[in-house]
């Protein structure tokens, strides 16, 4: 979409994207810091999981990280790259 243009087409808009943008460079600045670029796509993740839970309360969404808990296995090793 082009800004110079318009910023909404009908039910089309930019916001959804410029509001998760938004949260997720205030989330590195603010909590995270320092952030490493090799584990800046968990960082997208966590932000895209709580941006997509955002309609539902705090119970709500630590049960539902907690049903992905047994998918989501992280080694040291992967951590540090050292694979």
């Amino acid at each position: 979409m082009n800004h110079q243009i318009e910023y909404v087409r009908g039910n089309v808009h930019t916001n959804s994207v410029e509001n998760f943008w938004s949260l997720l460079h205030r989330t590195l600045r603010g909590t995270y810091v320092s952030v490493e670029p090799y584990h800046l796509s968990a960082y997208l993740d966590e932000q895209a999981f709580r941006f997509n839970q955002r309609k539902t309360n705090d119970g709500q969404r630590f049960l539902r990280a907690m049903v992905m808990v047994p998918t989501a296995r992280l080694t040291y090793a992967k951590l540090t790259r050292e694979e």
